[in-house]
C-alpha cells in the first residue's frame, strides 16, 4: 500500500498539478482521503506541531472549523520538520490534540512539509501561484487557503492566527 502511495506521489510530482483535487493523503487514523471530496468548499491546510510556540493555534483552528464549517474544511498536517517539535506517533498526536484542544477537524498522518522527503501535496502548495508568496514553509502553523475550485488563493505565515480578520474575511 505504501509503495502505491509513493508511486502516486512520484506521478504527481512528475506531472504539474492544476489544483489540490489531484492529491490524496492518509488521515491520522489511517484512512485514504482524496481532496477532491471537498470540491465546492474552501480548505484551510495547516502544517502543525504539538511542541511549538504556535501549538495554541489548534484552539483557533478548532473554533474556525466549528464556526465556519459550512464554508471551510480545516485539515491539519502534523510535521516534524522544524526543531523536532512533532516527535510523537500518529496516535500520540491525535490524543494530544483531542485532550488539550478538543480537535475534531481532520488531521493527516505525520508527514514532511519541506526538504527532500516533502509530501507531493506540500511540494505543490509551496510552488503554486498565489498573491502572497511562494517557496519553502518557514515554520509550523503556516496556512494555505484553497478556494472552492481547488486553487491556492492565499498563504499565511505562522503568526497569522486562525480566527484573524485576514483569514475570516476570505471565507
Amino acid at each position: 500500500m505504501k509503495v502505491a502511495i509513493l508511486m502516486l506521489g512520484a506521478i504527481m510530482v512528475g506531472a504539474p498539478a492544476d489544483d489540490v483535487y489531484q492529491f490524496t493523503f492518509t488521515s491520522i487514523d489511517g484512512k485514504q482521503v482524496s481532496l477532491s471530496q471537498f470540491e465546492g468548499k474552501k480548505l484551510l491546510l495547516v502544517n502543525t506541531a504539538s511542541e511549538c510556540g504556535f501549538t495554541k493555534q489548534y484552539a483557533g483552528l478548532q473554533e474556525l472549523s466549528e464556526k465556519y464549517g459550512d464554508k471551510v474544511v480545516v485539515i491539519g498536517f502534523p510535521a516534524n520538520n522544524f526543531g523536532g517539535q512533532e516527535p510523537g506517533s500518529n496516535e500520540e498526536i491525535q490524543g494530544f490534540c483531542e485532550k488539550n484542544f478538543g480537535v475534531t477537524f481532520l488531521l493527516a498522518e505525520k508527514s514532511s512539509v519541506k526538504g527532500a522527503d516533502i509530501s507531493p501535496l506540500f511540494a505543490y502548495l509551496t510552488s503554486a501561484e498565489n498573491p502572497d508568496f511562494t517557496g519553502e514553509i518557514k515554520w509550523n502553523f503556516e496556512k494555505f487557503l484553497i478556494d472552492e475550485h481547488g486553487k491556492l488563493v492565499h498563504r499565511f505565515r505562522s503568526k497569522v492566527e486562525p480566527m484573524s480578520d485576514a483569514i475570516v474575511k476570505e471565507l
